[in-house]
């Protein structure tokens, strides 16, 4: 019974997707708003922001970097490699963790990673590899191999009642098919690569998320029980895309419906 349950389901999914069509996943109004914020994008005053909490709170660029023990010179393309493995936080890591320790290291108390002001300023901060390519280096040590391996088995795993997972809506054969109004993404290098591409403003949303927040939204949209942010499989699976991604050039804040 279960079976021809979990049968059913994936042929409503495909033929919700096969049915639908590039003409209904936005409307003409909406077109139209994306194309200004295309030249105006709202998240810009967000890494503004973020800019200003990154001086206060973690010194600036130059604090970043001394941090990080890069030149500031040079941190534009170590930002580019990230998520990374740190010896000093002795795991793998997104850039939002790091900006946390370097809050905690200065005294302050670090911002929660949902929170709009570390969205900001991890916005801000990815933004200083903007024109760089994601560099990511999974064969670096066996902490990239291990987040990688785990990014990739949570992207495919199917959990849930409805038996769904990351794969289900981003496989080849579902990409470009519309499902709840919008296109399914190639999660690849292949066009406006999201791990390149986030954070970004989303407009349904009227605020700036992290990629690892849109997961979650994700997530929540298939009913699924929804990873924490920050955790081994949250940041696996960023390094999983951004792997996916490599080579993508870095382009924050992004725009996304």
């Amino acid at each position: 019974m279960k079976s021809t349950i979990k049968i059913a389901l994936s042929l409503t999914l495909l033929w919700s997707l096969s049915f639908a069509s590039e003409q209904f996943s936005m409307s003409d109004s909406d077109r139209e708003m994306y194309a200004e914020m295309l030249d105006d994008n709202p998240a810009d005053i967000m890494v503004g922001n973020g800019e200003e909490l990154l001086e206060e709170y973690c010194g600036g660029d130059a604090g970043l970097a001394k941090f990080l023990n890069v030149s500031e010179d040079k941190l534009p393309a170590y930002i580019a490699g990230f998520p990374r493995y740190l010896e000093d936080f002795k795991q793998v890591v997104a850039l939002d963790q790091v900006l946390q320790g370097l809050m905690h290291k200065n005294g302050h108390k670090p911002f929660a990673l949902k929170s709009s002001d570390m969205f900001d300023m991890s916005a801000y901060a990815k933004s200083i590899a903007n024109g760089e390519k994601l560099q990511i280096d999974i064969n670096a040590n066996k902490h990239m191999k291990k987040a990688y391996e785990l990014g990739k088995l949570t992207f495919e795993q199917k959990r849930g009642s409805r038996g769904l997972s990351c794969l289900s809506c981003h496989s080849e054969r579902v990409i470009g098919g519309i499902l709840r109004t919008q296109p399914l993404p190639d999660l690849s290098g292949k066009g406006n690569a999201p791990a390149a591409t986030w954070p970004a403003y989303r407009m349904t949303k009227s605020s700036l998320r992290t990629l690892q927040r849109r997961f979650q939204g994700c997530m929540n949209n298939a009913l699924l029980a929804v990873i924490p942010l920050g955790s081994p499989e949250m940041v696996g699976l960023e390094v999983y895309l951004t792997q996916e991604a490599k080579g993508s050039e870095i382009a924050i804040p992004g725009l996304k419906r």
